[in-house]
């Protein structure tokens, strides 16, 4: 029987915290910068978490 992958874009876009909540980056910082305001870009670069509904989705591709 072969082993299970995870999914390498889940991999690629979402960390485990040392308490098992899933941090991920915000969307909308890539490209396109110049028409944004330096508030919304600033708030942007900090981390989030993701929600609680979203979860066990993303935990069975990073089969955890």
């Amino acid at each position: 029987m072969p082993k299970m992958k995870t999914k390498s874009s889940a991999k690629k876009r979402f960390t485990v915290t040392g308490s098992g909540k899933i941090k991920r980056k915000h969307a909308f910082k890539s490209h396109i910068l110049t028409k944004k305001s330096t508030k919304q870009k600033r708030r942007l670069t900090h981390a989030g978490l993701v929600h609680k509904s979203d979860e066990s989705n993303i935990k069975v591709q990073l089969l955890m």
